[in-house]
């Protein structure tokens, strides 16, 4: 099954208590070639953390856009992971390997796929 790895991270500016040194290049070089090694990883990308756009068309079919990775919250999505592996255990297994999982959260979500339905 697929799954994302959602790595989030404190917010510029964020009261959020997380350890004072984030995770090195180092450790997410590792992670990657852990993942590359194993044959799980499909895709994955560090996202920019300054720069985002946020589209949401209102029910009268007006378009808001919003400059900003966020608004009103604690954490941002730093960058992702796709991962196919046999069961959530399994995601579950690398999120916790994820320097990320040290320095934030890593959220795991089932990929959905058509044919599973």
């Amino acid at each position: 099954m697929k799954y994302l790895l959602l790595i989030n991270t404190a917010a510029p500016g964020s009261t959020e208590e997380m350890p004072a040194d984030g995770p090195t290049v180092e450790e997410f070089l590792a992670f990657e070639k852990a993942v590359t090694d194993a044959g799980v990883k499909l895709d994955g990308n560090a996202l920019d953390l300054a720069n985002a756009t946020t589209v949401r068309v209102r029910v009268d079919g007006e378009r808001v856009v919003t400059d900003g990775p966020f608004a009103e919250t604690r954490e941002i999505v730093g960058g992702y992971y796709l991962i196919d592996v046999p069961d959530l255990d399994a995601a579950l297994d690398w999120a916790a390997r994820c320097p990320g999982a040290k320095y934030g959260t890593v959220e795991v979500r089932t990929v959905w796929e058509p044919d599973q339905a």
